[in-house]
Parts: structure tokens; sequence; C-alpha cells
């Protein structure tokens, strides 16, 4: 058959494969924005990552409300808190079952020794399992749990305690963070036998309101309800499908054709359309995020303050807003949004400044025509609609002070991969909160701890780590801001980052769709959703 009509013939048949589940009644197609690097969360720091496993097949002890930032209980029923703050016992929700699938039939219900295996795993570089499936965990590390977490102890098959080496005054919340999703101990057990044990991140097993069914990469990930799941009122659909469609324009036409009922990452120029239209909505609120430019600071010649003051005065921020963000995005001037409690709105930028700028390159001996690489995203993220055109509207900013950018992107997961290992020299970037505590944001994307993971400006300063290190052993919350500001302070006068803009989030469904919330987290969660027949 010729490539001419086999190529039409091949859509249509996709067509049809996926209009007529749009179409059904208790079937919702998700438009994604790209393929997850894989389905075990304690693996990765992205939303991507997190949309397809731990908001779908997994649970943690603790969870977020839904929409909102405040802590309920999960697979855990209630916990204990010691007087010292150093130990947590929770007490375990019984009668919750795992997934059975084709691949695992679970033989007992979630207990004690499945808490046991999530976090011994992640605590103890010599585990079996970690030896077998050599992973990192990067969110663990960089929150500094990995120190914080002095053990994991089995009271009970239905008790569990956690004794801390130092006093972790958000300790509740991470353990409703993704990473923190709980695993089969049995599962596990079954993989390690049979010399699988990475399967444990490509066909996962867990408690939550969807099954994992099967995942073709660049195409979809399917998923059924959880028929046996604890809490049945979560569970309003039979099937979920997630169709991975990275161009923004793309998405709009299937949303718009009904091809999925709920879509990822609306372009900016779109939300007009899409509110225009009566078979739509556009539900939107002010994003705890922030979209910023991080230097490599381990790289010559950004490992300069002067040459990193150059190039952040260089970059004219409100042009990339009006053009990138257009009616979505706010100016940002701090590591921190503004609705993040212990945000210091006296921080400003400095101004605006090409002639100075050449100035401090000149100071810094660095030579008219040095080439730094810039790495721009190629998804759309909540905090950045287009990094792409955010890059080249850098590069024209530092080609007027004499640096060239090389522009270059990955797909997704290769680019998370490459920039945790180092590669790059300065990269576009940006974060969600996932706990409400400043520390998710000042410990995690800045601390010596996380340089190997999501500091990807490589940037250990003892100064601002003692600080930020001491603001998250205290439970004085007032205290907890005075260290915190002085942090951000520190943060602003060293530059490893260029604050670009916070993003107001905004999310496209067809009416039909039922009790949707936003999680503040940039998450999009499907447990409690529904569809109108």
């Amino acid at each position: 058959m010729p490539r001419s009509t086999l190529r039409p013939l091949l859509i249509s048949l996709a067509l049809a494969t996926t209009a007529p589940l749009a179409n059904a009644a208790t079937t919702l197609v998700y438009c994604s924005e790209a393929s997850p690097a894989g389905f075990d969360p304690s693996q990765y720091t992205s939303g991507t990552d997190f949309d397809a496993s731990a908001e779908t097949v997994f649970n943690r002890l603790t969870q977020f409300q839904r929409g909102g930032t405040d802590i309920e209980p999960g697979l855990a029923t209630k916990w204990d808190i010691s007087p010292d703050g150093l130990q947590y016992t929770f007490h375990l929700r019984q009668n919750v079952k795992f997934h059975t699938t084709d691949y695992f039939k679970p033989t007992r219900d979630f207990n004690a020794d499945d808490v046991l295996f999530t976090f011994q795993r992640l605590l103890d570089p010599d585990n079996a399992f970690r030896k077998a499936y050599p992973a990192e965990s990067p969110y663990f590390t960089d929150m500094g749990l990995n120190t914080t977490i002095k053990s994991v102890e089995k009271l009970d098959d239905n008790t569990v305690r956690f004794n801390l080496n130092n006093v972790d005054a958000a300790f509740v919340q991470n353990l409703a963070m993704s990473f923190a999703s709980v695993q089969s101990a049995e599962y596990a057990a079954q993989l390690l036998k049979e010399g699988k044990a990475a399967d444990l991140n490509q066909k996962p097993i867990g408690t939550g309101p969807f099954v994992f069914k099967r995942y073709q990469k660049d195409s979809q990930i399917r998923y059924t309800a959880n028929k046996a799941y604890w809490k049945p009122e979560d569970v309003k659909i039979d099937n979920l499908i997630f169709s991975i469609t990275p161009d923004a324009a793309v998405r709009l036409q299937k949303l718009k054709a009904g091809e999925c009922q709920v879509s990822g990452y609306p372009r900016p120029a779109d939300i007009e359309v899409m509110e225009k239209d009566p078979n739509l909505r556009v539900l939107k609120q002010a994003g705890f995020n922030l979209g910023f430019l991080a230097y490599n600071t381990t790289h010559a010649p950004l490992d300069q303050l002067k040459v990193r003051q150059a190039l952040d005065m260089a970059i004219d921020k409100p042009a990339i807003i009006k053009a990138v963000y257009q009616s979505a995005g706010q100016l940002a001037q701090n590591a921190l949004p503004p609705a993040q409690w212990s945000y210091d709105p006296t921080i400003k930028d400095a101004p605006y400044d090409p002639v100075k700028a050449r100035v401090l390159l000149k100071e810094a001996g660095v030579a008219p025509g040095t080439t730094i690489n810039l790495w721009a995203m190629t998804v759309q993220r909540a905090s950045n609609p287009n990094a792409r055109m955010s890059a080249q509207m850098i590069q024209q900013d530092w080609e007027k002070i004499g640096i060239k950018a090389n522009i270059v992107s990955y797909e997704w997961g290769e680019y998370i991969k490459r920039a945790k290992n180092g590669e790059h020299d300065a990269m576009i970037y940006g974060w969600t909160g996932d706990n409400g505590d400043p520390d998710n944001w000042l410990g995690v994307l800045y601390s010596c701890a996380a340089v190997t993971g999501s500091n990807y400006a490589k940037w250990c300063d003892p100064a601002y780590d003692k600080l930020v290190q001491q603001a998250k052993l205290s439970t004085d919350k007032e205290q907890r801001v005075k260290l915190y500001q002085q942090a951000q302070l520190i943060l602003k006068q060293q530059v490893p980052i260029t604050p670009i803009a916070n993003s107001t989030v905004f999310q496209p469904l067809r009416k039909e769709v039922t009790d949707f919330r936003i999680s503040p987290f940039g998450l999009t969660p499907f447990y409690g959703v529904g569809i109108n027949k």
C-alpha cells in the first residue's frame, strides 16, 4: 500500500478508536501534554509523571483535600505526634485493597509492611529492591527526608511509627506529596523474585481510584475504575484515558470536537476562544507557581556573580510576559510566589540595564561573542506556556550585550535527566508548590542537599543553607518567616536564578464534566470527577 494511502488510513483508525470512547458516558479522556518518564512517583518531580501515577494509581498516608492545601486522612486514619516532635505514629486504614491486574494478584490487604517497604527503599541504599532497581529519589533527598527520618518501625499490622532525627515542621504535609505514594511490598517481592524489579516503574500497582491497564509511549495511557476503592464516592467514571497530545493547538481541536473532555495547559491566546464555545468551560485561579531561568553556577563563566547579574539585568521580563504569558502572567521578582506565606514583598529586581550589563561582563573578563547554552522545555507547563518563545526572546536580549545564546531542547524526560546531571549552562524551568510550605521552594530548589536533584542552578551557599535548615527545624511560624525572608534576600543577591513570571492557571473542560477542581499544586486529579450522561 502506498505511504500516502497508509497514513490517512492509520489516522482514521486512530480516530475511530478514540472518538467513541470520548462520547461514552462513563469514559473520560484527558488530553495531556507529554509522556510520563515512568510510573514510580518517588523517582520524579514533574506534574506530568505525578498525574500519570500518584494522582491515579496510588494513595499516601495523608492527602490534601481536593482543590486545597489542607491535610486530611488517607491510608492513615489518624496520627499522633510526640511532644518533642520526633515521633509520628500513624494508625492505618483497614480493608484497603491493592489493585488486581493481569500481572499481579494480591493475597492480602494493605498493611504496615507496605509502608515499611515504601520508606525503607527510600532510606536504605543497601535495600535489596533498591539494588535490583537502582533508581533515584530526588524529592526525598532534596527535602532532606533521608536524613530527617531516623527509622520506620512496625508496631503492629495497622500501626507504624516514624522516628525522626530532627523536627520537621512540614512532615505530615510532606507525606501527602506524590513522591510518598505507598507501594505494595507483596508486589515488590514478586518482582524481585522474577528478576523484574524495574517493572515497578512500568507496571504500577497501588490502592488508588484507578487501575493501570496499559501505556503506549507518546500515544495514550489507559486506566479502569477501581471498583474496590476504599472511598467509593471518588470513583465516578469507568474508564480514564490519557491521550498524549503535545501540541496545544491539537489539544484545543480535540476538546472542541469532544475527543477529550479535559485538556491540559492551554495557550493563553486560546482562552478567549474556549470561553466563547458553548460546549466548554474554563476554570481559572491564581497560580501557585514560578517560571524562572536557572544558571548552572558550576559552569564558567556562570560561576561568577557579575556574569549572572549581567545576564539577569539584560532580560526584558515585561516583554516576555506580554508575548508569552499575555493576560495570564504577572511579573515575578522573588523566588517564591506571592501566595506563599513568608513571601517577602520588599525584594525587587535589579533595573533592566543592558549598558550596565555590558560593563559587568567586561569586568568579569567575558569576551563579546561568548556562547552560553540556553535550554528550553519542549512542553507547556503551568509556569510557562511557551518556553521556546521565552528562550528566543532571552536570546535576543543577551545578543544586545554580546552573549550568544545557543538554544537547546530535548524531550521532557531527557531534559530533566540531563539537567540533573548538570549538562546545561542555563535552563528555563518552572515550579508549582507541592505542599504549601516554604521549604518546598527554598529547600527543594536551592539548598545544598538538592544540587543533585531539583536545584538546577547547582548553587550551594552555606549562609543561605543554614537559614533554610534552621527554618525547617522550627515550629514557630513567626520565626520561620524571619529566617525564610533572610534566605530570600541572599538568594536575590547571589542570582542563581532569574524569576520571570507567576502565571494564572486555566483549566479547560467540556460542560458535561462534573466536580473537577483545580489543584493548587499544578496536578490534574480525576478522583471525584464525573461526567453527566
